[in-house]
């Protein structure tokens, strides 16, 4: 039997940020792309955590991303 670690929303988020924060991936690409940083056998639980909290594959890495808040100059 192989186990199977879950993934919480709150951890997909920070993961995501950390790859942006890197340059690792950019805001604006698909959320399929972190794909690419978890392990194939955890993906699936990735997947189904995304689905959900409402995520789609297809949407934008910037929507699993906190709102920026920018002050006028």
């Amino acid at each position: 039997m192989v186990a199977t670690v879950d993934y919480s929303i709150e951890e997909i988020k920070d993961e995501a940020r950390h790859l942006v924060e890197q340059g690792t991936i950019d805001r604006q690409q698909l959320i399929y792309t972190l794909c690419e940083f978890i392990p194939p056998r955890e993906w699936i639980c990735v997947e189904c955590e995304l689905e959900r909290n409402n995520y789609l594959l297809r949407d934008r890495i910037c929507d699993l991303l906190p709102k920026e808040e920018w002050e006028e100059d």
